[in-house]
């Protein structure tokens, strides 16, 4: 069977994008929500951070820029807990959503077992992002 450039060509690119794609999953140092991500982080006793963001928010990109900033001049944040990224455009009318009372994108929660340890809405201060972080340590 002969092979055509345009079908070798097809295949590298689709094996390059699948290859590279957990890369892109933790670029920011957040865990692309899927269905059950949180859920067994937390039966694994570790403490969930979830930013429910969408990509064209600007108050959700300050946010990311508060939250990256303290992650790294704190390496205990990164110890402590799991950083989830729920992209809102795709969940918010889903049970990931509704279940826990999210209002609105910008929204952050720490978790851990079944209790939610605190909540920021639409926040953007260093402090109140700061604080929020703390209570998963």
């Amino acid at each position: 069977m002969k092979r055509t450039p345009f079908s070798r060509r097809i295949f590298l690119a689709s094996f390059s994008a699948v290859a590279l794609a957990p890369i892109s999953a933790f670029a920011d140092g957040f865990v692309e929500y899927t269905p059950g991500v949180i859920d067994a982080a937390l039966a694994e006793g570790k403490t969930v951070f979830v930013d429910y963001s969408a990509t064209w928010c600007g108050t959700c990109k300050r946010q990311a820029r508060v939250i990256n900033a303290l992650r790294a001049s704190d390496p205990m944040y990164d110890g402590a807990m799991t950083f989830v990224k729920v992209d809102w455009d795709t969940y918010k009318s889903k049970d990931v959503t509704v279940f826990r009372g999210i209002p609105r994108r910008s929204t952050l929660i720490v978790l851990r077992g079944e209790d939610e340890l605190g909540r920021v809405v639409a926040g953007t201060s260093e402090s109140q992002i700061k604080g929020l972080m703390d209570k998963g340590l």
